[in-house]
């Protein structure tokens, strides 16, 4: 990248937007530029479409989380701002349908997806990226309590179609993505199911998974 270019907008990537952005992203992108996040992250929202799967998520208290590794997905100059933010938006909500547009709401809840604007970040005069209003329900979370999430989604339909947060962390550990939590996570994954790495631990998990299955 030529330091003295400036885009006009951009996509802040730091979970599995990374490796599987959607193919309307995909459509669009043009370029990609290694950055921090200028905000903490932590694994803070149990998610459901990963049947309860942990992922990350801007952190608003300062006590938590961690400002670590992200890519900011470049897109062409011929998509303007809002169709940017609906493009997001239908990614984030698993929504083929491109007549449904991104809207923002005046009274959000936990399960709304809302897009934030950092400007002028990394050369980029815009920059998108989703985030979340707290869960209450979920607003004790620790690593204990993580892993026993991630567990739990590997086996069930997350884990058979490879969404779930075991493989989730394990992506993100391979982008160099650490959070205040993330290693004690790890250790938990590897105590409760008596394995020495990730991998291993889905290898056995997939295999508990399709024998249960089986019965």
């Amino acid at each position: 990248m030529n330091k003295k270019e400036t885009y006009k907008i951009g996509i802040l990537a730091f979970g599995s937007l990374i490796d599987n952005p959607g193919e309307e992203i995909k459509e669009i992108e043009i370029e990609r530029i290694n950055c921090k996040t200028p905000f903490k992250i932590e694994f803070a929202r149990i998610s459901s479409s990963r049947n309860k799967g942990p992922t990350l998520i801007p952190i608003q208290d300062n006590s938590k989380g961690k400002k670590t590794n992200a890519q900011i997905i470049i897109i062409d100059h011929k998509t303007n701002m809002n169709e940017a933010k609906s493009i997001l938006w239908r990614r984030e909500c698993h929504i083929t349908d491109k007549s449904k547009k991104f809207k923002d709401l005046t009274k959000p809840t936990s399960k709304n997806v809302m897009i934030e604007v950092l400007e002028n970040f990394c050369n980029v005069e815009k920059v998108l990226y989703t985030y979340f209003l707290p869960q209450d329900e979920y607003n004790d979370l620790t690593p204990i309590k993580l892993a026993d999430f991630a567990i739990e989604s590997i086996l069930s339909k997350a884990g058979k179609e490879k969404k779930d947060g075991i493989r989730y962390l394990l992506l993100a550990k391979k982008h160099g993505i650490r959070t205040q939590y993330s290693d004690d996570y790890e250790k938990q994954i590897l105590l409760k199911t008596d394995t020495n790495s990730l991998e291993e631990a889905i290898e056995k998990l997939d295999k508990q998974f399709v024998t249960y299955q089986n019965k």
